[in-house]
């Protein structure tokens, strides 16, 4: 028997799903044994008849580097004298009857071979050297759900292309972040920078759960780009998908010739919309697999939250299935209840091992208490996608003014539900592929329109209840819709009208950061009060935000009409300040106003003992506050 590395506690936590310090004990630790530099391998495939390792440092002979099997927890095991840090590997696995499967990637892997290349990389045994300390103890202030939050969702590969060999990490991650903390968003939201074979599945159909993508750089450079992130105040989130896997012989699929991380059933194991594999929940090692993985993101790269894709998929067995398609639960239901376990499990999980860090769910359906807390029977999330206001809001805006007033509704629908759960109000990629144009491109009428019409709409979504989500080139006012294997439309800001969406971004970011009601109430219903949402006929919406006695007054001209006279009854007197209007000349509008100043007079109005008469400039939304409680200046 070979001297182990791997203890009896290691075995027992395996085999209870409950290691989270994973990733150090499995996988590629270089290190030195006996007198020797070289390699410790570890895998898990509890129903092969035999493993090696094979690689660079081997000829990739699967004869040479043999592992022992600890066969009372499944895991394989070798120390290789040969390899060293910097050189690729996999493991050569022969199923229970003796055939040799093909070559398999390391699920522990640190760190993988650029795409698409397959192989996995022994990491360097140096561990980065972080800067954040201030960052990390002010954290969960900075994430508190009384603080703003302003996302700027980025595919990173297509954000700008990157000169021949560069590290985008590098050069370009500088840039982004000079870009982020310009416009003032809180955080950058990655598309899934988990390694995946396919670049056009964007890091949907992930399999490296533990390694940053080579496409974009080193682990290394990856870390240097989070510490980068936290030293100029801004928080990263990775989405990450537990939902399911891809196919690829190298990856998970029948990883030991049995359906080890999957189902063997396809009705529960089969993902008929991707194509893809659905991760057996309900098997303790399977569990412990994705749940170090979050771990690793958040403790290992300081990552401040995972925004998890796909929970509808993962809460419904009979998701985007016809009958007889999938399996009942226990009870005869429809809930998967091992993946529910798993989602309260992992939201538990990381409160108690990186207080501070967010997880945030794309949530399509109407499931209860998903932002609940696991104590009260909930999933246990910090914040939800709202699909529903996204989704909604998206199709009013779609229509020509002239129409609106038959879909009044949907603008005002999602106050019905806002405080629910909470929420994130994403204008994510989703919305910019697949035909369905930028979102300039989905606004109605000619380019004065269009512009006018986008411009008016980020203000009512900074306005409304939610934090913000903004996908990359919607600040620019991007013509064309997202194309991955692009970059953003930079020589766009060449044009004044694109040059003035990107300042009313940036403004719009100011301000929510300047005046507490327009974020610190997002989770009470005190925190908004409906002045004016009923008046179909002029398209015309009208709202306080509140906090600690202080009020910013909202509203919507969803018409291309200016309203001169527009009496609006507002709870206090004397003069209100406009502190933002969309039509301004400085973003590119018609400069249609009330000349930054307008006082309330004792005339009741809307049951309200004083009222503002105000100038409505077309397709526009203004932000007033009185004047006692203006904070700062201007934008």
């Amino acid at each position: 028997m070979m001297e182990t590395w791997l203890g009896d506690l290691d075995f027992h936590l395996i085999a209870q799903g409950r290691h989270w310090n994973l990733a150090d004990r499995l996988g590629a630790h270089p290190m030195r044994h006996g007198g020797h530099e070289g390699v410790r391998f570890a895998v898990w495939a509890p129903n092969a008849q035999s493993v090696s390792v094979v690689g660079d440092f081997n000829g990739w002979n699967a004869d040479v580097d043999k592992m022992y099997l600890h066969r009372n927890a499944g895991v394989w095991e070798a120390f290789v004298t040969d390899a060293r840090p910097g050189q690729r590997y996999k493991y050569a696995l022969h199923d229970a009857v003796g055939r040799l499967l093909p070559f398999k990637a390391d699920p522990l892997a640190r760190q993988t071979e650029l795409p698409p290349a397959t192989a996995s990389v022994v990491p360097e045994a140096q561990e980065f050297v972080w800067t954040d300390a201030d960052w990390l103890a002010e954290r969960p202030a900075r994430q508190s759900r009384a603080a703003p939050m302003s996302i700027y969702e980025v595919h990173f590969g297509s954000w700008r292309r990157p000169a021949h060999g560069e590290s985008l990490w590098d050069r370009e991650g500088r840039e982004l972040i000079r870009h982020v903390a310009d416009m003032g968003f809180t955080h950058i939201e990655l598309l899934p920078v988990t390694e995946h074979p396919f670049g056009g599945s964007w890091g949907y159909q992930p399999l490296g759960l533990f390694a940053p993508t080579a496409r974009y750089g080193t682990p290394t450079d990856f870390a240097a780009f989070v510490d980068a992130c936290h030293a100029q105040g801004i928080g990263v989130i990775l989405d990450w998908v537990p939902a399911h896997f891809p196919t690829d012989a190298h990856g998970l699929v029948r990883f030991d010739g049995t359906a080890l991380y999957e189902h063997e059933d396809p009705r529960q194991g089969f993902h008929p919309d991707w194509n893809t594999l659905i991760y057996n929940y309900g098997r303790h090692e399977v569990r412990n697999l994705l749940l170090a993985s979050a771990l690793e993101w958040t403790r290992r790269y300081h990552v401040d939250g995972l925004r998890v894709d796909a929970v509808a998929s993962m809460l419904y067995l009979d998701y985007s299935r016809e009958p007889g398609q999938w399996r009942p639960n226990v009870h005869g239901g429809r809930e998967n209840l091992e993946a529910v376990g798993f989602l309260r499990d992992l939201n538990t999980l990381l409160q108690e091992e990186v207080p501070g860090v967010m997880v945030i769910a794309e949530e399509s359906t109407a499931w209860p208490g998903v932002t609940a807390p696991v104590a009260e029977g909930g999933l246990g999330f910090q914040y939800k996608w709202n699909m529903g206001w996204m989704h909604d809001t998206l199709h009013y805006m779609g229509h020509d003014p002239i129409h609106r007033r038959y879909h009044h509704h949907d603008m005002t629908f999602g106050l019905v539900y806002a405080w629910s759960e909470h929420f994130v109000l994403p204008l994510s990629h989703d919305e910019v592929v697949h035909g369905k144009g930028s979102l300039f491109s989905r606004m109605p009428g000619d380019d004065w329109r269009k512009f006018a019409n986008l411009r008016a709409y980020l203000g009512f979504m900074w306005a409304h209840p939610g934090r913000k989500l903004l996908f990359m080139g919607g600040e620019l006012a991007q013509r064309a819709e997202w194309n991955h294997d692009g970059e953003l439309d930079w020589g766009a800001l060449q044009d004044s009208r694109h040059a003035g969406m990107q300042a009313l971004v940036r403004d719009l970011n100011t301000l929510y950061h300047r005046l507490p009601p327009l974020h610190a109430g997002d989770s009470r219903p005190e925190g908004f009060e409906w002045l004016v949402g009923d008046d179909v006929e002029n398209s015309v919406f009208a709202f306080l935000r509140w906090h600690a006695g202080e009020c910013v007054l909202v509203i919507c001209n969803m018409t291309p009409v200016p309203r001169h006279g527009y009496r609006l009854g507002v709870p206090r007197d004397g003069p209100w300040l406009e502190r933002l209007n969309t039509d301004a000349s400085d973003y590119g509008g018609s400069g249609v106003g009330n000349h930054g100043r307008v006082v309330a007079i004792p005339t009741p109005s809307h049951g309200r003992p004083f009222s503002l008469e105000l100038v409505l400039p077309p397709l526009a939304t203004l932000m007033l506050v009185p004047q006692d409680d203006s904070r700062g200046v201007a934008p």
